[in-house]
């Protein structure tokens, strides 16, 4: 049986999509350098074939110029971000918002500064 397609990132893609939203735009080569800096020694084929996902995804969009393809999100990060969320809430809290969250602080340490970003937050959100 083929493997369902995910609407979302694997940890691979949302690696390589940070990559593009930290960028704007970037190459294959711009792709490899920048990861090679982060220890991510990957050849140039495997770039491609990830980036060859991301846009069939409909993540990525790639334009050529000269022999290079320049590729760009299609999304931004707020987007991407609520897509993966929408994505989690469904598949696994079965919609919960609330079973999210507690799941949130049940898994770590939150900080009593982030409890007060998140009242203030809550706050906005149900004016």
């Amino acid at each position: 049986m083929a493997r369902r397609k995910s609407p979302t990132f694997t940890e691979v893609e949302l690696e390589f999509m940070q990559v593009v939203w930290g960028q704007g735009e970037v190459t294959t080569e711009d792709m490899q350098n920048i990861l090679r800096t982060q220890n991510r020694d990957l050849t140039d084929g495997s770039i491609r074939k990830i980036l060859s996902i991301l846009i069939d995804k409909g993540h990525l969009e790639r334009r050529r110029v000269g022999r290079s393809f320049i590729y760009r999100a299609k999304e931004n990060r707020k987007q991407a971000h609520r897509s993966i969320i929408q994505d989690i809430l469904k598949r696994a809290f079965d919609n919960s918002a609330s079973l999210l969250v507690a799941a949130l602080l049940d898994t770590r340490k939150v900080t009593h500064k982030e409890i007060e970003e998140i009242k203030q937050l809550i706050k906005e959100h149900g004016e």
